[in-house]
């Protein structure tokens, strides 16, 4: 597809976090450290479930392409944050823009339906547990991986297609640390009135949809544990369910108070609030689901064995 500059402005400039030189090098070592943990702790929960033959199931299967989609998701924004401060520069082609914002909404959609079908998953382990292995069988957890991914890369190039075709004056200061869709809209000399409509639609539908669909799920889940009879068996059944939880309520959390916040504070300060999702998200993750998780941690000890 074609990178199509409708104005001839060939470049923008990221602003950042912050505009104070002596910021700078506290940022790039405070960023690089979070992005190196969000790589690695990822990739070991992915080795982890590739390595041992137990974890090959429905739910570590999800949650190795969440482990995917987290490392791919921090990639898209931070190592150019990283060269930006390094180089003391805050330039972005116009193809890099567009390349940006397209994997970022790509992402950032999977990564809210991947949660969708954990629960899911969590739904069928706990509600119908004779029947899980059936009904979550390798065919249909592919299917839900693919329709997934689908979905959110049909909403990525609408993303792509609708900036694209915007107009840009001849100085493009954009107050953030990546090329957001939203404030891309608000810098642009054309009117964006029904971008904006359809960009919030998209974002209620994707965000609001899978919302309700793991509250729905979480409930009926909860209401069946309380039926449970023995104590250990409502303590291992919410032991399941809490890291998945504790994700869901992180990323949604902090999402949607970034887009709130973003209607009453600065562009700056959104842009701060935003790191809670793009970066910290990502990186607490695997500590979330390994910490709280014994055979992750069975898994990683062994490799770690293994290796001396």
């Amino acid at each position: 597809m074609e990178k199509k500059n409708l104005t001839g402005v060939s470049e923008f400039l990221l602003l950042g976090l912050s505009n104070d030189p002596d910021l700078q090098p506290l940022l790039f070592g405070l960023f690089l450290s979070m992005y190196l943990v969000t790589v690695l702790g990822n990739l070991l929960i992915i080795l982890a479930v590739i390595s041992d033959s137990h974890l090959h199931t429905p739910m570590y299967f999800f949650l190795s392409n969440l482990s995917l989609t987290d490392v791919s998701f921090s990639t898209t924004t931070i190592p150019k944050m990283l060269v930006n401060l390094q180089t003391h520069s805050k330039s972005i082609t116009y193809a890099g823009c567009l390349t940006q914002l397209t994997f970022f909404s790509l992402f950032a959609f999977l990564e809210s339906l991947l949660l969708t079908v954990m629960a899911y998953d969590r739904l069928v382990a706990i509600c119908h547990p004779l029947h899980y292995l059936v009904i979550m069988n390798p065919r249909l957890c592919g299917l839900l991986i693919l329709v997934s991914f689908s979905i959110s890369l049909l909403t990525s190039l609408i993303h792509y297609l609708m900036v694209s075709q915007l107009t840009f004056c001849a100085k493009v200061e954009v107050p953030h640390f990546f090329c957001d869709p939203p404030q891309l809209f608000n810098l642009s000399c054309s009117d964006t009135f029904i971008n904006n409509i359809l960009i919030y639609f998209i974002g209620a539908i994707l965000g609001g949809v899978p919302l309700s669909g793991i509250l729905y799920s979480y409930t009926r889940t909860i209401s069946s544990i309380l039926r449970v009879s023995s104590s250990g068996g409502k303590y291992k059944a919410f032991s399941t369910c809490g890291s998945h939880l504790s994700v869901v309520c992180l990323f949604y959390g902090t999402g949607l108070g970034v887009y709130l916040s973003s209607a009453v504070s600065s562009h700056r300060r959104g842009a701060v609030a935003s790191v809670m999702y793009t970066v910290v998200t990502p990186m607490l993750n695997p500590f979330i689901y390994s910490l709280r998780n014994k055979d992750i941690k069975s898994a990683l000890w062994k490799i770690i064995i293994r290796r001396t």
